[in-house]
């Protein structure tokens, strides 16, 4: 709930019972959560658990819920809606008493990564190596990551410019929406381009990272959503299963011969990961850290830090 890549959606669950361990301290938010509020514009879930029964709860997700203004149904069959999604793709939605007389409007056309960016930058002090961490709605879990890896982290608005700046790396984080509407992003990963520092990309970031490549991307009918998308590295037999969130994709294609297509969805076929055949510049689609999900490509963090203090 609040990971901001969902900002703008309304989230559907098909496990029959949420809720029924609570919600934990959401003053120590960076510690167990994503972000610092809810991100999701709603949710739907079969049933909700109004009692929860758990050492570390403090309130029930229904008045976290109310507390962050968020509406939400039960009693739901969200297993049959899921299927009418699976059928038909992502699809406008709305939650009220009434027929909608307002337009609903496109995700596609809202400005969703301005809301979930830092609105100044941010010093986590750790390690000698400085890494400029471009914060399109990044997950926290992200920045844990780093600072476990004894990193100096500076972490910056996703318009910011920070080209006067002293940085061993960047990393671009996952985000919300269309990449191709993250304009000022791209220009400043394309000037990072011309720099021999590494160059990573999570989600959002890795179809940013494209884009500045010359590379194009498109919407996928259906987004690739949960904690099993398998993944297959290219050119080995080798799968990793991977927690997913994003509705857009890499062309690979596009992609000038410099680049290699790293991970490939085993499901439907479509680009996880590229990188760059001569410099230290990579991205993936799944995230590494998880959070929620398997921890199968976390070695990809091990991989980039290896990068940073040999660069």
């Amino acid at each position: 709930l609040t990971d901001p890549s969902y900002k703008g959606q309304i989230l559907v669950l098909t496990y029959p019972l949420i809720g029924n361990y609570g919600v934990p301290d959401t003053d120590r938010c960076l510690e167990e959560f994503e972000s610092r509020r809810i991100q999701v514009s709603g949710l739907i879930v079969s049933e909700n658990c109004r009692q929860p029964a758990h050492w570390n709860t403090l309130t029930s997700i229904d008045e976290w819920l109310k507390k962050d203004g968020v509406p939400a149904l039960a009693g739901v069959d969200t297993r049959a809606l899921t299927k009418r999604l699976r059928q038909h793709g992502t699809m406008m939605g709305s939650i009220g008493t009434e027929a909608a007389n307002e337009q609903i409007p496109l995700t596609a056309s809202e400005d969703l990564i301005s809301e979930v960016t830092v609105d100044h930058p941010i010093t986590y002090s750790r390690g000698e190596k400085r890494v400029i961490l471009i914060d399109c709605g990044c997950k926290e879990s992200i920045v844990r990551n780093l600072l476990d890896r004894n990193l100096t982290v500076l972490r910056v608005p996703y318009d910011y410019d920070f080209s006067k700046e002293t940085f061993d790396a960047v990393l671009i984080s996952n985000g919300p929406g269309d990449p191709k509407m993250c304009g000022r992003t791209i220009a400043a990963v394309r000037s990072v381009m011309t720099r021999n520092v590494p160059l990573f990309g999570i989600c959002l970031g890795s179809q940013i990272l494209a884009l500045a490549a010359g590379g194009d991307t498109f919407k996928l009918k259906f987004g690739h959503r949960g904690q099993n998308q398998p993944c297959l590295a290219v050119g080995t037999q080798r799968c990793y299963i991977t927690s997913q969130n994003h509705g857009y994709a890499v062309n690979a294609a596009t992609l000038s011969s410099d680049w290699d297509e790293w991970f490939v969805n085993a499901n439907d076929g479509t680009n996880e990961g590229i990188r760059n055949r001569t410099r230290p510049f990579y991205g993936v689609q799944f995230h590494p850290e998880a959070a929620p999900g398997p921890v199968d490509a976390n070695f990809i963090f091990d991989d980039f830090v290896r990068d940073v203090w040999q660069s």
